[in-house]
């Protein structure tokens, strides 16, 4: 464990003011906040990576139609 000495404005300070152990919330409120940043993050790398290869797989798309489709017309 590693103590902070943190500031706070007032009106937040004021909600948890009556809660008994402040250190748990604090770091519960960071987890729930980093996991958050990270999953945004690994979704706009998915995005990222599915517009990179979106016409590569178009064309896979057209040339594994055309093959499949042989024979049949």
């Amino acid at each position: 464990m590693k103590r902070l000495n943190i500031t706070l404005p007032e009106e937040l300070y004021q909600e948890i003011e009556s809660i008994p152990n402040k250190s748990r919330l604090i770091a519960e409120a960071l987890r729930e906040k980093l996991e958050r940043e990270k999953k945004k993050r690994l979704v706009e790398l998915l995005i990222e990576g599915y517009k990179a290869t979106k016409e590569e797989e178009r064309k896979l798309n057209e040339e594994w139609g055309k093959i499949t489709l042989e024979g049949w017309s």
